[in-house]
């Protein structure tokens, strides 16, 4: 069976739109429709009603559904187990989130190789949204995010927060922070929302990013004030240009482990979770 017959199939069930699903597997409706008739071939039912009112899964295609996520999963790790590098006894895909790259991968990778000497590690820094999808779809074996997706494919655990500190070139007090000099920063839905909230004066401003090292480099070059990782915000005030504002409510983004529900219960990814975990907790 051609994987592409159940990417189709699975995005269609969640759109209900072959429009949709054109545009987002950037393809043409008729493809999709070529698509899920051949699969309805192949299986030998009617996955789809289709009508005026929109497309909705057969039972029998509700039926199919979890086991075409299921297929597609067991496919793409299939395919990665025998690409494994020579030396190695098996490989590792990880996903990061995008923020906490720059400031905890070489700590967190270092542990993970102190763990699992004969391992190879593929490491992909990304968005929590995408990682999501790589889990879903068997492309990443783990993730570290702030955003989870819920849905009954994945697994999360909650493994401590990250603070988010203000700093400026300009002023150590929050009263005399202006939004025209202030970089807003949405590293997450939760995030943005709290930072609304804390400090509404300052969602005006003109420039809005969302990672903390863009906040870093636009404030680098132009000056002013933003949140930055704790970590980053030592430094920079360690240099000298930059100055903690002091009165401003320090941000807290919590971090969760992203697993495939199936490895759940596997010594392996339990063993990863644990040193996510410690690493956090322990502020290092």
């Amino acid at each position: 069976m051609q994987i592409d017959l159940l990417d189709t199939f699975l995005d269609l069930a969640e759109t209900r739109s072959f429009h949709r699903t054109a545009d987002r597997l950037r393809i043409t409706q008729s493809t999709v429709s070529a698509r899920v008739t051949a699969l309805e071939q192949a299986v030998g039912q009617r996955l789809f009603d289709r009508s005026r009112a929109g497309t909705d899964l057969t039972p029998e295609g509700k039926r199919f559904e979890p086991h075409a996520r299921a297929l597609r999963h067991e496919w793409n790790e299939a395919k990665r187990r025998i690409q494994i590098p020579q030396g190695a006894a098996q490989l590792l895909r990880l996903g990061i989130q995008n923020d906490l790259a720059a400031v905890y991968l070489g700590d967190w990778v270092a542990e993970f190789r102190a763990a699992f000497p004969e391992t190879a590690f593929y490491i992909e820094p990304d968005y929590s949204n995408q990682m999501c999808a790589d889990l879903l779809t068997g492309i990443l074996d783990f993730a570290v995010m702030f955003s989870p997706k819920p849905h009954p494919d994945l697994h999360f655990d909650s493994v401590g927060d990250v603070t988010y500190r203000m700093i400026s070139t300009d002023t150590p007090h929050l009263a005399e922070v202006r939004a025209n000099r202030f970089v807003f920063a949405h590293f997450s839905p939760a995030f943005e929302e709290m930072h609304r909230q804390l400090t509404p004066e300052l969602a005006a401003s003109p420039v809005s990013v969302g990672q903390s090292g863009s906040v870093v480099s636009l404030l680098t070059a132009m000056g002013g004030s933003g949140y930055v990782l704790e970590k980053t915000a030592q430094d920079l005030i360690a240099s000298g240009r930059f100055m903690v504002v002091e009165d401003a409510p320090d941000l807290r983004q919590p971090v969760f482990a992203a697993i495939h529900i199936r490895h759940r219960t596997l010594p392996l990814h339990r063993k990863l979770t644990q040193l996510v975990a410690r690493h956090f907790r322990s502020g290092r």
